[in-house]
């Protein structure tokens, strides 16, 4: 592991490393940012999975959560979104390809040897974040937006128990019924729908997985809305009678602007949830 950079900020230390990746076979990036806090002492850890063409960068540098997560002492880990490199095959579309890896293991070429990021987010990062860093691996909550609110939910829905909260802003609620993240299934796991299931939140819900708690906000201006349909995974919620709070936000449309505006209420709910004794 390399470190490409170190700042202090808000009572803590904003990192970015770099590492080469077994899941994927290519160099990979992670931004990290750590509270001060007592020798020996373990933090609960909020991961943060980024949207499409986003790198780690986007929100470390705009998402505005390090004054939150000082104040709560949280660590906040956001990665790449996909495999990089002159050897990884990519799509002349923004919506596939590279910094469009859906966080799922794709099992057709040319994408297989390459776009394995729910092996990387699910095992090796942990994994090596568990090395070097002073995390309570018990304390664990997730969240993303868009590309990477659908991976928060997916992953999060695929491991019960691991994390304690959930949350995403203006995830994709369901990926098989959005055209835009129809065309990356289509290329990364072939045409055969049931192959889909486990990357499709509501999918997983309807087939009985169920989350410890959710928070979704959903701007009623996002540009993005008829592929994001959080009306689904509302009803999916409903269905599956677990705690959701699906929250429409007016004006708001699907920038970090939006982002930025609502993350310190995310830092917050998941660290009231991280704090529990349950």
């Amino acid at each position: 592991m390399e470190q490409v950079s170190s700042w202090k900020s808000h009572g803590g230390t904003q990192g970015v490393y770099t590492h080469a990746s077994t899941a994927t076979g290519t160099p990979m990036t992670f931004s990290i940012f750590v509270p001060d806090h007592a020798p020996g002492a373990k933090l609960p850890v909020l991961w943060y999975l980024s949207g499409l063409t986003c790198t780690h960068a986007n929100v470390t540098e705009k998402g505005e959560y390090r004054a939150a997560c000082a104040e709560h002492g949280i660590i906040f880990i956001a990665p790449d979104t996909s495999p990089r490199g002159d050897d990884v095959p990519d799509d002349d579309g923004w919506d596939f390809g590279k910094g469009a890896g859906f966080y799922l293991d794709a099992t057709q070429e040319p994408w297989s040897q390459h776009y394995r990021m729910r092996t990387y987010i699910e095992e090796e990062l942990p994994a090596l974040i568990a090395d070097h860093f002073p995390v309570d691996a018990d304390r664990q909550s997730i969240m993303g937006h868009s590309m990477g609110g659908h991976g928060a939910l997916t992953i999060a829905l695929c491991n019960p128990g691991r994390f304690r909260s959930v949350s995403a802003l203006a995830p994709i609620s369901s990926a098989s019924q959005s055209a835009l993240a129809r065309k990356a299934l289509t290329g990364y796991l072939g045409p055969d729908e049931d192959a889909w299931r486990a990357y499709d939140a509501c999918a997983l819900i309807a087939d009985g997985a169920g989350l410890p708690n959710l928070l979704v906000d959903q701007g009623d201006a996002d540009e993005f809305l008829a592929d994001l349909q959080p009306g689904l995974l509302a009803i999916a919620a409903k269905k599956a009678d677990f705690p959701a709070a699906i929250r429409m936000q007016p004006g708001y449309g699907h920038s970090y602007y939006f982002i930025s505006t609502f993350m310190a209420d995310h830092v917050g709910w998941h660290a009231a949830r991280l704090s529990s004794d349950e």
